[in-house]
């Protein structure tokens, strides 16, 4: 029987991240001299749709180009620059309603809330401990490649850091900050940014925020505004929810089928609904039955590409391709390499991480 993803666990496929850490890491790598567009338009990224307010984005299209933009830039500390040159407005209603909270801790509570309406790529936290006011940032994939894994915390706590000297004071600074990952072999940058005490290969990824900032009114506050906001976020919140359900639902459906894919009319028969209304769903969720096809696809070749006895015509046979020649292009198109390429990085990858 097929392997299928487990419920709540797509978010490696499915469109549900709004890009603005990309349209940052755009900006940032033009300002280093290397154009990022000709990576975008190989993920199905291109300006005009990189444009769009209702774009989202799978976590692998995100992971993918924040990879290769290390690689181009040669920069080991892009995520600290990309942080740094964000701003509040960025984030749309959220960074709005942020702005309107009555202290900085509910303003920093509001973006914990609505996280997935933020274009987060980690999974936020926050709460009163013995140290002070905790601000955690975790990664939801314990396994993600170590060079995405470090631009996202180091993306995460700059913007925070930034964002908070551009809304409340220029002088804040944090108590602590502890980091997951080994320390750089340059630490100047963060010295130079968060202005505290760091802590590298830590248990956790955490910031301490002092109470006298963690309490510190916001300039822009507003009740009002405040809760009718908030009350716009609900609704975009459960409209999100019910279209990452039916992105879900597809998936796994395809991945049930593999390696024969179901019609876009079949799908639509199944969900009891017409081609044009499941057409008008994907779009307004950001993607494409086709996308979604060729996201599963994906997976499903990258895990068997893990399992040595198998030949790449059993791969491509399991995956759904016409023959070894579709998936040799599939993957190129993907990883810009072949597969036997990276099935050798993948193994590699995993014993490294001692995996069996």
């Amino acid at each position: 029987m097929p392997d299928a993803p487990v419920p709540g666990t797509s978010r490696s496929t499915s469109a549900t991240i709004a890009p603005n850490i990309l349209r940052y890491l755009v900006r940032v790598a033009e300002q280093a001299g290397v154009d990022l567009r000709p990576l975008l338009d190989r993920v199905g990224l291109d300006p005009a749709v990189m444009g769009s307010a209702a774009l989202r984005v799978s976590y692998r299209q995100g992971s993918d180009v924040i990879r290769r933009a290390v690689e181009l830039t040669g920069d080991e500390h892009l995520g600290l620059r990309v942080g740094a040159a964000q701003h509040l407005t960025a984030w749309g209603l959220l960074g709005f309603a942020m702005m309107a909270a009555d202290t900085h801790e509910d303003a920093i509570e509001t973006g914990v809330r609505y996280q997935n309406l933020s274009g987060a790529m980690t999974v936020w936290s926050a709460r009163w401990e013995d140290a002070g006011y905790v601000l955690r940032a975790d990664l939801p994939d314990p396994a993600l490649d170590p060079t995405v894994a470090v631009f996202l915390i180091e993306e995460a706590y700059s913007s925070v850091v930034t964002l908070t000297r551009l809304n409340v004071s220029a002088a804040f600074a944090p108590q602590a900050i502890d980091f997951a990952f080994p320390a750089p072999r340059d630490r100047g940058p963060f010295d130079e940014l968060f202005g505290c005490p760091l802590r590298f290969g830590a248990p956790g990824n955490r910031m301490v925020i002092p109470a006298r900032w963690a309490h510190a009114a916001m300039p822009g506050r507003d009740p009002i505004t405040y809760a009718s906001v908030l009350d716009v976020l609900d609704k975009q919140t459960a409209s999100g929810r019910d279209q990452q359900d039916l992105l879900e639902v597809l998936e796994i459906s395809i991945a049930q089928s593999l390696p024969a894919v179901p019609s876009f009319l079949e799908q639509a028969r199944r969900h009891a609904s017409s081609e044009r209304t499941l057409r008008r769903r994907l779009a307004e969720s950001g993607t494409t039955y086709e996308a979604i096809v060729d996201g599963v696809r994906r997976e499903r070749v990258e895990r068997l590409l893990r399992r040595p006895e198998l030949t790449l015509r059993d791969i491509a046979r399991q995956s759904g391709f016409a023959d070894v020649s579709a998936l040799r292009r599939a993957v190129r198109r993907w990883h810009g390499a072949t597969p036997l390429e990276l099935r050798t990085g993948l193994l590699e990858r995993e014993a490294s991480m001692g995996r069996p």
